[in-house]
């Protein structure tokens, strides 16, 4: 099975990459800087257990893809989620060799936060798995990726869309087991995947704020409740903190020589200034549910719009306070009026 990793920033570069140390086929597809670096210096990806650089072949278009699609070949989608709609654009009707094109013949696997890419892919795909993604990674340098995780780089949960495992999630759970990961397959992945996504309801929090105070772990807690206040509502159902904490163990953040963590996805999107930000797709998945089925979710709302806010007009992350947040979110009514403060 060959690989193709459409993103490969932290959690791409180090799927790609470790599958590529071990053997297997991969093509990595990056752009800009990052994409010129890894075509010119190959993947640098630093880990607990040293560096290595991989000399992985890169591309920035299926047009560049040697030989084209071919049958047996595997889709990881691993870009943010505002991200998937120009990336499906791009490679659904890419023709495979055998015939057809991508959307018909070939598996799409979408290993991002988030719990709309799937049903948005769907639209397209006929083929989609799910892949709720545990994978502490950095990403700030072109052509460098830290991969922090030890003793297994990263927990990823694959299954089918809606729900399932077939003989493909096995294929692909069997490599990425092979290539340092722990890669447990579920019937409901997006059970998980919405327990996932309350965690990273605390992204946007680490990424405007900063972590450590106690007026932001107290925010972390308010903004989780809102969540879990939001599916309940709707009915949906998550993985419990007890399942997950049986498998915590699996994997811890490891130190990597030279390099401290300084922040998760959200907060490294702030500090690259790419122009834009997860949280409509994490805090802003709760603000959707809460209109839907009535229930009041201000620090989620006021969350996703600083958030894209600060992302737009270029803000390092942590220029905000928390009690600014608060504050925004305590205003009645919550409008797309109230303005992140310039820092």
């Amino acid at each position: 099975m060959r690989y193709i990793v459409i993103g490969a920033g932290g959690v791409g570069g180090t799927i790609g990459g470790r599958l590529h140390a071990t053997g297997h086929d991969v093509v990595l597809v990056a752009r800009g800087a990052h994409g010129r670096a890894l075509a010119a210096d190959g993947l640098t990806l630093l880990t607990p257990d040293g560096p290595g650089t991989h000399q992985i072949p890169v591309v920035s278009h299926p047009d560049e893809l040697a030989g084209g699609l071919r049958p047996g070949d595997a889709l990881v989608l691993a870009v943010k989620g505002q991200d998937t709609a120009a990336a499906l654009d791009v490679w659904a009707d890419v023709p495979v060799a055998s015939g057809g094109t991508a959307a018909e013949r070939l598996p799409l696997f979408l290993a991002q936060n988030g719990v709309a890419n799937e049903p948005f892919a769907a639209r397209v795909f006929d083929d989609v798995h799910g892949v709720c993604v545990w994978l502490p990674a950095t990403h700030l340098e072109p052509g460098v990726v830290v991969a922090e995780g030890t003793p297994v780089h990263g927990v990823l949960h694959l299954g089918r869309w809606p729900g399932g495992v077939d003989d493909v999630d096995r294929q692909v759970a069997t490599d990425l087991e092979a290539a340092g990961f722990a890669a447990p397959l579920r019937e409901d992945v997006m059970r998980w995947k919405y327990a996932k996504l309350l965690g990273n309801l605390g992204n946007a929090v680490e990424a405007l704020t900063g972590t450590g105070s106690d007026e932001a772990r107290s925010m972390l807690t308010d903004v989780r409740a809102e969540g879990e206040a939001a599916l309940a509502a709707a009915g949906i159902m998550a993985a419990t903190p007890q399942e997950e904490a049986e498998l915590r163990p699996t994997m811890r953040v490891g130190e990597v020589p030279g390099h401290t963590r300084l922040g998760g996805s959200s907060w490294q999107s702030l500090r690259r200034g790419t122009g834009s930000i997860e949280a409509d797709y994490l805090n802003g998945e709760i603000a959707m549910l809460g209109r839907r089925h009535g229930v009041p979710t201000p620090l989620n709302d006021t969350l996703t719009r600083w958030a894209r806010r600060a992302a737009r007009t270029g803000q390092e992350p942590g220029s905000c306070t928390v009690e600014e947040v608060r504050r925004a979110a305590e205003a009645v009514p919550v409008t797309d009026g109230v303005d992140a403060p310039a820092h």
